[in-house]
């Protein structure tokens, strides 16, 4: 499938900043099952200083805010072949060695609430990747989806003991959950192409886990499915802090609003032509 995706984040300052730095991890991996055919990235009140590759091969771009600058827009765009294969992504690559996934992080650290939906998970015995999929089916129904009740500092078991929460939430419990089996975990950030609308307010989040035979595996916890074609990966970490598409700090301003637009499609056999 070839997905084309225009990704446009605008942030406005209530005062013009004196000075600011961005970490950008928007530019999508090249692993199993997903090839980058293009990608471009265009700024607007910033300039482009390095770009790098971190710790978990995410590609990281840094830019530097303009002085006096009141308004920074970030735009991606580009398109991306996927192949489905069931989630699976295979080997551990990158700097991280695999034990630092069996860790808790302050966002991922388990409490009485998720240690007590651990304890009620069906084990099964088809295998781990049926009894990860049971996993994700008790989060989804014990952690409904919504907006507004959570944000990026709240905690999985925060997320667990309010019963609600959003991509985001369900990535980070479930990842709390498989590192206390003794299964190592990782956040993922990235696209999803809706079938029911081409423009969205977010991006996506789910985890994987790394299944002995298999390699990584991923679990789209809030759709109930692992992920097809219709994803596209861009980071990966040990929990959002580590794949968040923008971080960073200025000086001499504080942020006054921000919103996202994108837009994932799919491209047909023309466009693909042209």
């Amino acid at each position: 499938m070839r997905l084309s995706i225009r990704h446009t984040t605008r942030y406005r300052f209530a005062s013009p900043v004196a000075h600011g730095i961005q970490r950008l991890r928007l530019t999508p991996k090249e692993t199993q099952g997903q090839k980058i055919l293009e990608w471009n990235m265009e700024f607007e009140g910033a300039h482009e200083q390095l770009s790098y590759d971190d710790q978990n091969y995410n590609h990281v771009t840094l830019v530097a805010v303009e002085e006096g600058a009141r308004e920074v827009v970030v735009t991606c765009s580009g398109k991306v072949d996927t192949q489905d294969h069931a989630g699976v992504i295979g080997h551990h690559a990158g700097h991280m060695p695999l034990w630092a996934f069996l860790s808790q992080t302050p966002l991922t650290e388990p409490g009485p609430k998720i240690k007590a939906l651990i304890a009620n998970v069906e084990r099964s015995e088809e295998g781990m990747v049926e009894t990860l999929h049971n996993l994700s089916n008790m989060i989804r129904e014990s952690v409904e989806y919504g907006t507004g009740s959570t944000g990026v500092t709240t905690t999985a078991e925060e997320a667990t003991v309010e019963g609600r929460g959003v991509c985001q939430d369900h990535a980070h419990i479930f990842i709390a959950a498989a590192r206390s089996l003794d299964i190592p975990a990782r956040y993922v950030s990235g696209y999803l192409m809706m079938n029911d609308r081409v423009e969205q307010e977010a991006t996506h989040a789910w985890a994987e886990a790394y299944v002995q035979g298999l390699g990584w595996v991923g679990f789209d916890i809030s759709n109930g499915i692992s992920p097809d074609p219709r994803y596209v990966r861009v980071a990966t970490g040990r929990d959002y802090t580590d794949a968040a598409p923008i971080t960073g700090i200025s000086f001499g301003a504080l942020t006054e609003d921000l919103s996202v637009n994108l837009a994932v499609e799919q491209q047909t056999e023309e466009q693909q032509q042209q």
